[in-house]
């Protein structure tokens, strides 16, 4: 039974990784949370369902063009609601970040309806058995899908030119400038990569709930924060292993305590973590920031 459940709490977890590398990369690089990222979640499922629907097309294609619709609207929250107000006080980004957030949201109730919608994927493979343990290949499907986008992910940010061009801009974007880097472009390729991530995690989210609805990315949205922060925000690593962590504690918390309580659990654990270590597991405090100054 307690793997069984386990395989349902890591395939949460990874879905959370997903979103939260979102979130963690445009604070990595501009240092401003993107209140907006749970609609863009929300945006590739829909765009994913509206396609296969519609247009009768099938999953791989619909998700493709979901994902690329998802990923333009990321880019364009980046050009309307952040590039203009680059240089004004913080607050004024916010206000108008949850604007963009709740312009979203309506967005998707006028063209898809306030209520959920059915998203039925049947891949045709029989389920595997693994000793007692059930496991449908659903469920490997998006755990395996999330951790070889992670994975490549991380090769990306590592190995490549535009990768050091991220993460150069990341610690210090005036210097970055001084060295030829192309900032305004390094910020759109991370909302870009951000928002493709963020879609495909509200395709894989729609797959294992076999539903949709306009206001999934709040929820979900804030899991993903509360994992972004949990594993140190603006630390990539740190985004994945606070996702599978959060989807673990909250699995266990509703499966040896209460369902009713599922999402106060997941609270709880990033409250916990802010008291007693409030730059996430994985993130770095401010001795550690200086030495790396030095």
């Amino acid at each position: 039974m307690f793997w069984q459940q386990f395989i349902t709490w890591i395939n949460l977890g990874a879905m959370y990784a997903l979103l939260a590398i979102g979130y963690t990369m445009v604070y990595g690089i501009i240092k401003l949370i993107n209140f907006a990222h749970g609609e863009i979640f929300m945006c590739g499922a829909f765009f994913t369902w509206w396609f296969m629907t519609a247009a009768s097309l099938p999953l791989p294609l619909s998700a493709l063009i979901g994902i690329l619709f998802a990923t333009l609207l990321g880019v364009g929250v980046e050009r309307i609601a952040y590039r203009p107000l680059r240089n004004a006080p913080r607050f004024a980004v916010v206000i108008s970040v949850l604007g963009m957030s709740i312009f979203l949201q309506n967005m998707a109730r006028i063209i898809w309806g306030a209520e959920s919608q059915v998203f039925d994927v049947d891949f045709g493979i029989s389920p595997i058995f693994i000793g007692s343990v059930i496991v449908p290949f659903k469920k490997i499907f998006i755990l395996l899908t999330s951790l070889v986008l992670m994975i490549a992910l991380a090769l990306f940010i590592k190995k490549t030119y535009l990768g050091k061009a991220m993460r150069a801009t990341s610690a210090d974007r005036e210097a970055a400038e001084m060295m030829g880097i192309n900032v305004n472009s390094v910020i759109t390729l991370t909302f870009a990569i951000g928002s493709a991530m963020g879609a495909i995690a509200g395709i894989l989210y729609a797959i294992n709930y076999n539903s949709i609805d306009p206001y999934m990315g709040f929820n979900a949205g804030m899991k993903a924060f509360a994992a972004a922060v949990l594993g140190g925000i603006g630390n990539i690593y740190g985004a994945m292993f606070g996702g599978i962590l959060l989807g673990i504690f909250e699995g266990v918390g509703a499966a040896y305590i209460s369902s009713m309580y599922r999402d106060a659990f997941a609270f709880a654990v990033l409250i916990l973590v802010l008291i007693f270590r409030p730059q996430g597991l994985l993130g770095e405090g401010k001795s550690g920031e200086q030495a790396k100054a030095r």
